[in-house]
């Protein structure tokens, strides 16, 4: 009973750990999907010092003067309500003039230029019964359904719904709102982001914001950071079940040696080495690691499957080294940890006289 019980401690010692470092990495890369390919691109709007309210068509040509290399997106935006027979819904309207680069439908096409097309929000389209297709309208113009935009779970998701048409559209206002520039990777941003502030916000020795420039890559490098950090304290809470098992290993494991000391007494007085006796005491320490490790990483397959199913949604990424490494890691703590609890009892017994272990 007290075997199987310390055999048990390991296993939940095991499940602790290696789960506990599978949460960390769902949690990492769910992280990674939420700001998906946001962290290739730089926003840029305008600075508290511009003269200007928005980024003017001179400073869109400039930028895609400096800026050869990448997708330069001007967008103008707006709000409207659109009304059907389902009823009514207020969107943000955003003009762009190139949809593909910055949307993925669900349903439909995202062209590279709308003409006289539009997206909508697809959450927006069931709430009014709308379908590809169908007209919509803003500032009297007649806009078709192109396609129907995917629903946003990640980072700023879940808020109003959007319409997206031909910046053209927008005509009456005379600055652009934002500019979005789509670069190759996150390194590729930065350095984008670099070359803009040195040529609009870095007069001489003085600085002013004339445009405002953000990039996610940032963002990205320190949520990677708190997650590690989230992951070693997750790792060390979970290693202190397997202090805990290695306690109990120890404790039967004495118990046991106590209780043999008159059969360890007779192996000792036929013959049997110090050595063997030790070896003897150690095996089966490491038998119950063994058992309980291999016991344990079963369980945290099943566990990890439910738990990335729920995180990310994607129960086979599990089995990508990157989560699965923590089985081996577990299992082989929980030997090890089992070896180290058997060497006290193994020494005491191996270096018994053999006259006072035949006595007790």
């Amino acid at each position: 009973m007290r075997t199987g019980l310390a055999a048990l401690g390991i296993i939940i010692g095991v499940v602790a750990i290696v789960s506990l470092g599978m949460a960390g990495v769902a949690l990492q890369q769910q992280a990674t999907s939420d700001l998906g390919s946001l962290t290739n691109e730089v926003s840029v709007s305008a600075g508290a010092d511009s003269d200007e309210d928005g980024v003017t068509e001179d400073q869109v040509e400039e930028i895609e003067s400096i800026i050869t290399d990448a997708q330069v997106i001007p967008q103008k935006t707006n709000s409207t309500e659109i009304e059907t027979r389902s009823g009514n819904a207020y969107v943000s309207v955003t003009g762009v003039t190139n949809a593909s680069a910055l949307y993925d439908v669900s349903s439909g096409t995202a062209p590279d230029r709308l003409e006289t097309g539009a997206l909508i929000s697809n959450s927006t389209a069931q709430e009014l019964g709308l379908e590809v297709g169908d007209p919509v309208a803003y500032e009297g113009q007649l806009y078709r359904i192109r396609g129907l935009i995917e629903a946003d779970d990640g980072f700023g998701g879940g808020g109003r719904g959007e319409l997206v048409i031909p910046v053209s559209g927008l005509r009456d206002q005379q600055y652009y709102d934002s500019v979005t520039i789509i670069t190759g990777s996150g390194d590729t941003a930065e350095a984008t982001a670099d070359r803009l502030e040195e040529r609009f916000n870095v007069d001489g020795r003085d600085e002013e914001e004339e445009l405002q420039i953000n990039t996610f890559a940032g963002a990205q490098e320190s949520i990677n950071s708190f997650l590690n950090t989230l992951q070693l304290a997750l790792l060390g809470i979970g290693s202190i079940s397997l202090v805990v098992a290695s306690v109990a290993i120890l404790n039967v494991m004495l118990m046991s040696t106590i209780e043999r000391r008159g059969e360890i007494g007779v192996l000792r007085a036929v013959g049997i080495r110090r050595g063997e006796v030790l070896r003897m005491i150690l095996t089966e320490a490491m038998f119950l690691g063994v058992v309980g490790g291999i016991v344990g990483a079963i369980l945290s397959l099943a566990v990890g499957f439910v738990m990335f199913n729920l995180i990310t949604g994607d129960a086979i990424a599990v089995l990508e080294w990157e989560s699965s490494q923590y089985l081996l890691y577990g299992f082989v703590f929980a030997v090890v940890t089992s070896v180290l609890s058997g060497i006290y009892p193994a020494w005491k017994a191996s270096n018994d006289r053999p006259v006072e272990a035949l006595r007790g």
